[in-house]
């Protein structure tokens, strides 16, 4: 009994440093959040489903390959598939999102309503700036407006679910495969719990402190880029992973 208390112990220490090392466990929240304004409430709810699934689908994987009885090498290649496709899909995510980000900021015009004739005619006084700085600022207020009501329709939750749910948790196989091979299914829920609750409140924590933190950064006029910068910076995190195995 002792041994499983260990083996869980090196489950939470092993869910930390996988998660704190391994950038697109957070990055993607922090600046997607930043660039979409999402409460906080919001991106860790989102985080917390995202992390969830990262951890279940690695489990239902491993209950899969005890049932079967696989070898943990299989398994673990299994994983590294899984790993590559999730670390091509977050790239391929990052690079459309900077793009769009990109496109977006770049045809972002000021716009001023023309006057109205009628309104002209019974009030040809000219317009001072401070009407046309009022007269933007609301049209800006209402192109906001919809930008909101299309943003509850978006799809990047779902994307980044699905990006998670396809990403392994390598680390996590063979940790449930020791206590599987002695018949100890209370080992095994104990290490999936350390390990899962470990992963998922590092990232909670991370993407918290980083929110917060951002909170005091304005970008003043480099704020229409935030999406761009957002994008570009899931893309790195996606090559890091791919190319050095964070």
């Amino acid at each position: 009994m002792e041994s499983i208390w260990i083996l869980v112990g090196t489950a939470a220490t092993i869910g930390f440093v996988h998660t704190l090392i391994g950038p697109d466990h957070y990055l993607p929240f922090i600046v997607i959040s930043r660039a979409r304004q999402w409460r906080l409430s919001k991106t860790l709810g989102m985080a917390f489903l995202c992390g969830l699934g990262h951890v279940l689908s690695s489990v239902i994987l491993g209950f899969i390959g005890i049932g079967l009885g696989i070898a943990v090498s299989q398994l673990e290649k299994t994983e590294s598939t899984r790993g590559n496709i999730a670390s091509w899909l977050l790239i391929g995510f990052g690079l459309a999102y900077a793009i769009w980000g990109l496109r977006r900021a770049l045809s972002h015009q000021p716009h001023v309503p023309p006057p109205s004739p009628l309104k002209e005619r019974l009030n040809p006084e000219p317009r001072s700036d401070h009407k046309l700085l009022s007269q933007s600022h609301h049209h800006e207020a209402e192109r906001l407006y919809f930008h909101e009501t299309k943003e509850k329709k978006s799809l990047t939750p779902w994307i980044l679910f699905i990006i998670f749910v396809l990403g392994p948790c390598e680390p996590l196989i063979p940790l449930v495969m020791f206590p599987a091979a002695q018949h100890s299914i209370g080992g095994v829920i104990l290490v999936t719990i350390a390990f899962g609750a470990a992963t998922i409140l590092t990232m909670l924590t991370l993407i918290a402190l980083s929110a917060y933190g951002l909170s005091f950064i304005k970008l003043g006029p480099w704020e229409k880029y935030s999406h761009a910068l957002a994008g570009s910076i899931i893309f790195l995190s996606g090559l890091a992973v791919q190319f050095l195995g964070l």
